[in-house]
């Protein structure tokens, strides 16, 4: 079972694609780093995952809860 699930994620901030088409899933207990230049997306993503900024196209899943339209302070991380 995932802990974390993205599929599809997509962020653009006008017609630059910060994020495009991500899958990504992490299984509890699991440990990852997010590597890249800067400017890559690693904290759009974060943002995105915390219900900090609204992605473009989305679905993310804490276990098997779709939180993708639920408020940061809803989706009970961290």
């Amino acid at each position: 079972m995932s802990a974390l699930q993205l599929s599809g994620i997509v962020k653009r901030y006008g017609a630059q694609a910060v994020v495009d088409g991500l899958d990504f899933s992490i299984a509890a207990g699991e440990f990852v780093s997010l590597l890249g230049p800067s400017g890559c997306g690693k904290t759009t993503l974060l943002r995105i995952i915390a219900g900090l900024t609204i992605a473009d196209a989305r679905s993310v899943l804490v276990g098997h809860t779709h939180v993708t339209a639920l408020a940061a302070h809803q989706r009970n991380i961290g």
